[in-house]
């Protein structure tokens, strides 16, 4: 419950919500090819949702969560705004449409996305920063090492 009041509990949501229409919008519309993206980006996010919401990035340590978040969400964007620049632009059905408007206001939520994962990802790279050099400085020190 604590992880779905959060801003990415609600957020990932969103994201499955929006890359499912756009997945069902180019299933109808002459764009098809463009499919496998929003049904890709919308497995990525459900996978994301229940990951978090059952805690499998505190026991799977191997993984760092918020850097493949972060590359998840600004791939993410970058492919929403092409292919919905492509959409809009080069087919003139309603569904092909339908998809570029849904998929430029995905962008903007992925983009939402990867703002808040990229601040809490240098949060974390400062704290790490800040213990490397105590770390570095114990390690020389227990070195047997002849430049000395």
């Amino acid at each position: 419950r604590e992880f779905l009041r959060s801003r990415k509990g609600r957020l990932l949501p969103a994201e499955a919500v929006l890359s499912f229409i756009i997945f069902i919008c180019y299933i109808a519309s002459l764009a098809a090819s463009f499919m496998m993206a929003p049904l890709l980006e919308f497995l990525l996010a459900l996978f994301l949702f229940f990951a978090y919401a059952s805690k499998l990035n505190e026991k799977f340590k191997g993984v760092y969560w918020p850097l493949t978040d972060f590359l998840r969400c600004v791939t993410a964007a970058i492919i929403y705004f092409a292919i919905s620049i492509a959409a809009v632009s080069k087919y003139t059905d309603g569904a092909s449409k339908a998809a570029g408007v849904f998929g430029f206001i995905a962008t903007i939520v992925y983009a939402i996305d990867f703002y808040i994962t990229f601040n809490d990802l240098v949060a974390f790279l400062k704290q790490g920063s800040s213990e490397a050099p105590e770390q570095r400085k114990s390690e020389d020190e227990n070195s047997d090492s002849d430049s000395d």
